[in-house]
């Protein structure tokens, strides 16, 4: 790997400590891994291998001598691998969300031919744990909405909609972009097999929101429309848009919550304000969510 020349802390971590890493032969990312169950990290780890070769803009993990992806550094696990070109975008115009779209449904269809399998960790499952561990810490009011939201949950499964291997964590963040083309799409510790709508209304509740956590109609259709054009979205997907937004919704209020009221010791590991996606779920429940032209 050559001689080690830099070792930067990159200090957004909310579940993992990540240095980018300089040798004299290439840049990478350096990340160990605080609290991911050890028998989930060959899955994110080899999807990435995946999504690479099959021309995803992601980082590739680099192996070691005996050809494995997961090592231990200080007594935990890591991995170290590619460092990608590019910039976040703060403000995404529909333009970004159309190229993010595009993406997407490439990331989607290249993950069919992945093997393995790793329900979503943050999925219905994950929910109801999360929220018998930080309803008490609400007042009533918001006890109230948690419990109505993962009722309405409870009711909308939807089964039939197309699934597989999913990001279902792009933030904007997680996208970076050279010359208004995406460049890397990054962060996949959270990854796993969910609908692919799913992923979808994750990205539209970061990337397409106006200032008062409504959908912005401009960049959801450029998001949707950009998919579509890729992987058709069909009837059933667009009956499932209004509680999939929410579910979204719901899964970051809940992470938000766990790790303001519950927070984990480490330095370079923080957490976000939950009132964020507190108000984005009461915007989904209350409104009609834009779909594609």
């Amino acid at each position: 790997m050559g001689r080690l020349t830099s070792c930067e802390p990159i200090k957004s971590g909310i579940e993992n400590t990540n240095y980018f890493v300089t040798t004299t032969q290439g840049r990478y990312v350096l990340t160990l891994f605080e609290r991911l169950p050890a028998e989930e990290l060959p899955f994110y780890l080899e999807f990435m291998a995946h999504l690479a070769r099959h021309g995803i803009p992601c980082p590739a993990p680099i192996a070691d001598l005996s050809d494995h992806y997961l090592g231990r550094l200080n007594g935990k696990p890591a991995a170290l691998v590619t460092r990608l070109p590019g910039e976040s975008i703060e403000r995404p115009d529909a333009a970004h969300c159309e190229e993010l779209g595009a993406l997407l449904a490439r990331l989607h269809l290249a993950g069919r031919s992945y093997s393995a399998y790793l329900e979503n960790p943050r999925g219905p499952k994950w929910w109801r744990f999360a929220a018998k561990e930080v309803i008490g810490f609400l007042k009533k009011p918001l006890q109230e909405l948690l419990e109505r939201e993962l009722a309405f949950q409870s009711e909308h499964r939807f089964p039939d909609l197309p699934r597989g291997p999913v990001h279902a964590d792009l933030f904007r963040d997680n996208a970076l972009f050279t010359d208004g083309r995406i460049s890397g799409v990054i962060d996949f510790y959270f990854a796993g097999v969910d609908c692919h709508l799913y992923d979808l209304a994750v990205c539209a509740n970061d990337w397409c929101l106006a200032k008062d956590s409504r959908l912005d109609a401009k960049r959801v259709g450029a998001l949707l429309s950009a998919y579509h054009s890729l992987r058709p979205l069909t009837e059933v997907e667009r009956a499932g848009w209004p509680a999939m937004l929410r579910a979204a919704a719901l899964r970051f209020w809940l992470s938000r919550l766990h790790d303001f009221h519950l927070p984990r010791p480490g330095m370079l590991v923080h957490a976000h304000d939950p009132e964020h996606f507190r108000r984005v779920l009461e915007s989904r429940i209350s409104a009609a969510p834009p779909w594609m032209d």
